[in-house]
């Protein structure tokens, strides 16, 4: 993505530690979207934001790249 500046939504953080230290999940399905900074004057002018995508199963699934706006 290109950005030094990334944000870790808290439905990520929560689904990491719900099991502990000890227990981390293997697998996690997120969603990467890069946006731009509006509300810092100096910096990066774009961040990249960190979603949890939530899904049943790992199997069959592919990456795939978002053609939305």
């Amino acid at each position: 993505m290109l950005t030094d500046d990334v944000r870790v939504t808290p439905e990520v953080n929560q689904f990491v530690w719900k099991q502990g230290i000890r227990n981390i999940p293997r697998r996690v399905r997120v969603r990467l979207v890069r946006k731009k900074n509006d509300t810092e004057e100096k910096g990066e002018k774009f961040y990249t934001e960190v979603r949890l995508v939530p899904v049943r199963s790992f199997k069959n699934l592919n990456t795939e790249k978002s053609r939305d706006n």
